[in-house]
Parts: C-alpha cells; sequence; structure tokens
C-alpha cells in the first residue's frame, strides 16, 4: 500500500500528502481519520455527497408518498422541471405540484419507494424507485398498479432539483389499469 519506509511508519503523511495540506487528521497510531471525509466522495463541482444525496432521494419518496403535493414541489428549485415519459414538463412550484397532485388523486394510496439514486458527474443524478398504489380516485378502475421507473436529476446550487426526466413502462402501467 505505501511505498517507502516512511509511509508505512506514518501512514497518515501519506494521506496528507495525497489528500493535501488542508485535511486534519486524527486517530490512534496505526488509524487515521479525515476531519473533511466527505470531499473523497465530492468534486469542486458536485453539489451533494452520495451520502447527502441517498438522504435527499429519501425524503423525495417520502413527498411523492405523502398525499402532499407541496411537498414534493417543495424539492424542486423555484423554477424547477419535471417531465413525466416525454410528456410536457411541468415548469415551476406549481405545476410541479398539479402534476403530484394528480397521481395522489388518482391513488391514494400511492407508495413511492427509493430503489437506489446514483450520483453522476457534476451535478446530475439517476434516482430508481418502485411505485405501487390502487387507483381509487374519481374515475379510477379500482385496480392495483405495481411499476418500476427512475428520474434523470440535475441536481442546482441550492441542493434543489433543477430538471427531473422520469421515465415508466406507460403500456405496462395502463395494462395494470385494465387486468
Amino acid at each position: 500500500m505505501f511505498r517507502s519506509r516512511s509511509e508505512r511508519r506514518a501512514p497518515w503523511r501519506a494521506a496528507a500528502a495525497h489528500f493535501g495540506s488542508d485535511w486534519i487528521l486524527r486517530g490512534r497510531p496505526g488509524q487515521f481519520v479525515t476531519a473533511a471525509a466527505s470531499h473523497i466522495e465530492k468534486g469542486p463541482d458536485d453539489i451533494m455527497n452520495q451520502t447527502e444525496l441517498t438522504e435527499f432521494a429519501t425524503r423525495y419518496a417520502a413527498a411523492w408518498s405523502s398525499q402532499n403535493p407541496a411537498s414534493l414541489a417543495s424539492c424542486y428549485a423555484e423554477h424547477g422541471s419535471l417531465t413525466v415519459n416525454d410528456g410536457a414538463p411541468s415548469v415551476g412550484r406549481a405545476a410541479i405540484t398539479a402534476t403530484a397532485q394528480g397521481f395522489m388523486t388518482a391513488f391514494p394510496d400511492m407508495v413511492v419507494k427509493m430503489d437506489e439514486v446514483i450520483r453522476q458527474e457534476d451535478r446530475h443524478a439517476v434516482f430508481r424507485w418502485i411505485w405501487t398504489g390502487t387507483n381509487t380516485g374519481p374515475g379510477g378502475t379500482g385496480k392495483a398498479v405495481h411499476i418500476t421507473g427512475y428520474e434523470e436529476w440535475t441536481i442546482g446550487a441550492g441542493g434543489l432539483i433543477e430538471a427531473s426526466k422520469g421515465h415508466f413502462d406507460e403500456a405496462e402501467y395502463q395494462r395494470q389499469l385494465t387486468l
């Protein structure tokens, strides 16, 4: 792991040399811990590290499941956009609230669970989800739906979604509604 004899004796020196002088190292002999460990995961242009992104995605899934469309819209930047299956984008929190309200009304027991969220370069991530609900809203079929899908996110400087492009199998969704 460490090449020189001095690196074997003091591994923290090698880490400090690799990560830079702004790293504060502490710990017992033979063990080192950085005070700024999130810098390992986060580049200079990134908005969130993986832990922060996972926490955000968990809150996002809970907001979809909450039956409170304004809660979902609060995950978006003021002029953020949500596009579902290449449809017209809902731009701004009011439009996103209306889109979410449509799903929540049609599926009052809707639950969205995070399958995974994958950090990509810069400010991008992919949020994979599992969606279940029963279409018992006004004019509903009474049929249960279980689908998977994903959203491609662009995260803004404020840590909110600037753009989300959602995808799911529309034909499978329609099939389940008519079974």
